[in-house]
């Protein structure tokens, strides 16, 4: 294929170039189609918010309402005549036109109305529009009137979700600075890495491939709706793997490159190392595109748009990223390479340090698996204490005029899910009665049912919780009246805390099957290409336990708050956003297994080497030079994903942080303590039962098992297949399984 991509050159760069410059033509208007809204087709809680939507003006469901409260001074009580009509002008004038609101004045309810009577609530609802901050148009105007009016000389505060949260400040910001410095700290990296103009050459190939990966998402938002969070994905993760992928097939053509003999300046020596480059880091770099977009597949089958149109551009992003670097890098290299490398170097593929490391953890090999081991599962151990939520209301926001007007709501016994009722629509005869009986339910702390919120003969009544709908306490209460509101005849459950429990349920409902097909998917690739089971078994456990050491970062940061303001300047959450954990597995699980590919496509293509030559125990210095030549270059590959990631955490979007820090956690430690320490530990403790391959599963995966080839000279070899991988028809001893399937002789 190289040898095809060489002598069509010009085609494949007007290609390339055609693809680039109208992607990067479309990409603001790629962006602009993109949405804000998310969706559960078919889901109880959908129906209910669609409902509510379409016969009260886009008011309620899914967003949550504003809260105004005022606390009087001694000897003035709330319910008060002079009082309460104060109150109610204040409700009416803030409520805007196709909006809806209760408070105190219009129902006397005393779920409005604190214990002392000196303390009233109210929930306004303005038309919403389906973006990241549905309120924006009117809460300044609320806002800004709250703030003149004050109630016996007491100040009135607006509070409520959407105002701690302060969504509005990123929905519509767009990812180029986050890119510009991300790609900025890559080109340091990469400068360290090559210190020659090689330096640019991966930010070029990331250059083409994020706006053809746009071009390909434009044609995406034609047929389904695709979340505003691909922008930032196909952007930043697109930056840092088509760097990756470029980095590997760069530095492995700079190694053919130097080789004696190998270094002409005549056009077939350049072509030579570009194919023997290809055929070795191109073919991991395939499959590294493979296991990444295989672990997206998970995103791709759940019955979640939003997470289907995240797995839709995550599928591309290593698709297109893998297409650059296996057909526009070699032209790069063929006409440029030469030249971009000055100066030119002494050039050595071994790195001291990892070599070091690597012969201290094939002495050691059970000692360094045990504190690898020791060191990931302690990370991992926080992962049991997982939430899976909406942020917790008092924990959006630290400090500040509406954080301490939520602390006096609760303190005053409102309870923390007034601020995320639950809204039930029912038929307006039978209104009052449910309204009661849900009042009634344990862990409810107030219910209201006015008369204004009822047309076409359906009337709403909201129901809160004493405890925060994302805590253990507040999902049951949820669950209680849910189940109450919708054995109710023609009654149905929507709001926000029954959304979330029917999210919960559609992504992580079908959660097993889905990580079966992933797992077997991806042990059949890698199987197929390394001709091994156990090395296949081990890469799917070990990124699992990288994935969960991944989650247990972020569950200790943003769960539990142990540096979510050191580090972010954001209070932690408390709870886990529904989508994260699943949308993490998808990206980290590939991610991740590119570095074990690399890793292991050099300790296979060394033990070839040394079985072809009579070698009779390959595995240690196999692992050690696969280690030591491959441990810079992951270690700069995830340094640069590091930065990528960390770019994308600088978003002022808290969902998109906590994202951001478990791929970035989970590619740090993946890079250092699973693939620096505990996979080379692992493959030496194995030993020769690492390329345990029966034949018979070789015949079912339709890859020749090989045969044993008899000695060669150097003067043997043709050019073309030096430094060559595998063989697709011969393969050497040490690397055949015998018949019974037991590992042959080494």
């Amino acid at each position: 294929m190289t040898r095809w991509v060489l002598a069509h050159r010009w085609p494949v760069v007007l290609v390339w170039l055609v693809l680039f410059l109208v992607g990067g033509a479309m990409t603001s208007g790629t962006i602009d189609r993109l949405t804000y809204e998310s969706r559960l087709p078919g889901k109880p809680a959908q129906e209910a918010n669609d409902t509510l939507a379409q016969r009260f003006a886009q008011t309620g469901g899914k967003n949550a309402p504003l809260l105004l409260v005022v606390t009087l001074p001694e000897g003035v009580a709330a319910d008060s005549p002079d009082v309460r009509g104060q109150w109610g002008d204040l409700i009416a004038k803030v409520t805007p036109e196709g909006g809806r609101s209760v408070s105190y004045a219009s129902t006397g309810d005393d779920s409005l109305l604190s214990e002392d009577r000196r303390t009233t609530v109210a929930l306004v609802y303005p038309p919403a529009n389906p973006t990241n901050a549905p309120y924006e148009q009117s809460l300044p105007a609320i806002k800004k009137t709250v703030e003149q009016t004050k109630i016996s000389g007491a100040q009135v505060e607006l509070t409520g979700q959407p105002v701690l949260s302060g969504r509005d400040s990123g929905a519509q910001r767009g990812p180029i600075y986050e890119t510009l410095i991300g790609a900025l700290g890559a080109l340091v990296v990469l400068a360290l890495v090559f210190t020659s103009g090689l330096a640019i050459v991966p930010l070029l190939m990331a250059a083409v491939a994020i706006p053809t990966t746009f071009l390909l998402v434009r044609g995406i938002t034609g047929i389904t709706d695709v979340s505003f969070i691909v922008q930032f994905l196909v952007a930043l993760i697109g930056l840092g793997i088509a760097i990756d992928y470029a980095l590997l097939v760069v530095t492995r053509w700079r190694e053919e490159r130097y080789k004696p003999g190998a270094d002409g300046p005549d056009p077939e020596a350049r072509k030579e190392a570009i194919v023997r480059s290809l055929n070795s880091a191109g073919h991991a770099v395939a499959l590294s595109g493979a296991t990444v977009a295989i672990s997206l597949a998970a995103l791709v089958v759940l019955p979640v748009p939003f997470l289907r149109s995240v797995g839709y551009a995550g599928l591309l992003i290593p698709l297109v990223s893998v297409a650059v670097a296996l057909t526009l890098l070699p032209v790069l290299l063929y006409a440029w390479g030469d030249k971009l490398d000055r100066p030119r170097r002494a050039y050595r593929p071994d790195s001291g340090m990892w070599g070091r490391i690597a012969r201290f953890t094939t002495r050691r090999p059970a000692l360094s698996a045990l504190l690898s081991g020791a060191v990931l599962l302690a990370l991992a151990a926080p992962v049991l204490a997982l939430s899976l939520g909406q942020p917790a209301t008092s924990t959006l926001a630290k400090g500040g005029q509406p954080a301490a007007a939520f602390e006096r709501i609760v303190d005053a016994g409102f309870g923390e899910g007034i601020a995320r009722p639950v809204e039930v629509l029912v038929d307006a005869g039978s209104a009052e009665s449910v309204n009661e009986k849900l009042a009634g339910i344990e862990g409810v702390a107030g219910s209201v049912a006015p008369q204004e919120w009822q047309g076409d003969g359906r009337r709403i009544v909201d129901v809160w919780t004493s405890a925060d709908p994302s805590s253990g306490d507040g999902r049951d209460a949820v669950t209680r009246v849910v189940d109450t509101a919708r054995e109710t005849a023609g009654g149905l459950a929507g709001g926000g805390p029954a959304q979330d429990a029917d999210f919960i349920d559609a992504v992580y409902g079908s959660l097993g099957p889905i990580l079966i097909f992933v797992g077997l998917l991806t042990f059949i690739v890698l199987a197929r290409t390394l001709r091994s089971v156990v090395l296949p078994l081990k890469a799917l456990v070990l990124n699992a336990l990288s994935t969960c050491a991944a989650y247990g970062v972020v569950v200790l940061i943003w769960q539990k708050g142990y540096g979510s303001e050191l580090l972010f300047d954001t209070p932690a959450v408390g709870a886990v956003t529904i989508w994260i954990p699943m949308a993490v597995f998808a990206f980290l699980f590939g991610l991740s297994m590119d570095y074990e590919v690399f890793i292991l496509h050099r300790i296979r293509e060394t033990h070839l080497e040394l079985a072809a030559k009579g070698g009779t125990d390959t595995t240690i210095p196999s692992v050690v030079t696969g280690i030591s030549r491959t441990g810079r270059l992951v270690t700069s590959a995830a340094l640069i994903l590091f930065l990528a990631f960390t770019a994308l955490a600088s978003i002022p979007i808290t969902d998109v942080k906590v994202f951001a820090t478990a791929l970035a956690a989970g590619i740090i430690i993946d890079a250092t303590v699973v693939r620096g320490l505990l996979t080379p530990a692992l493959v030496t403790l194995l030993g020769r039962s690492n390329w345990w391959f029966p034949r018979a599963l070789g015949r079912l995966l339709v890859t020749a098992p090989g045969r044993t080839p008899g000695p060669r000279s150097p003067s043997a070899s043709r050019p073309e297949t030096e430094g060559r991988s595998e063989d697709p028809v011969t393969e050497p001893a040490g690397a055949r399984s015998s018949e019974s399937g037991r590992p042959g002789p080494v």
